[in-house]
């Protein structure tokens, strides 16, 4: 059964830095496409940043300069790099494989604010 456990979240000052990780058991590592997603208002989970099995990488907008997206194949894990974050970066993270829509763990929660 696939599974995600995801940690790295805290309360950071406005410009501050937090390093998550997510380690995936269950799947076929390094064949599948993971992203970072955070929860939103109505419970929906937005993709704020992804890695495919190639390396190549998806970002938001929003975080695009800021955040960093990484993964280890030989740890069955991918990071989010989040620099100089922001109050509206604030929210709990999930991974997830890119498009999937079950099996999400309890995500890890991040905390912006001064």
């Amino acid at each position: 059964q696939v599974q995600f456990v995801e940690s790295g979240g805290g309360l950071v000052q406005p410009g501050g830095s937090l390093r998550l990780s997510c380690v995936v058991s269950g799947i076929y590592f390094s064949a599948s496409d993971i992203g970072w997603y955070r929860l939103v208002p109505g419970n929906q989970r937005d993709l704020v940043a992804g890695i495919r099995s190639g390396g190549s990488r998806i970002l938001i907008d929003s975080v695009n300069g800021r955040f960093t997206i990484s993964r280890d194949n030989a740890r069955n894990t991918v990071f989010l790099q989040m620099n100089d974050l922001k109050p509206d970066d604030t929210g709990v993270y999930y991974c997830n494989i890119i498009g999937a829509n079950d099996d999400w763990g309890q995500g890890t929660e991040v905390t912006v604010s001064s």
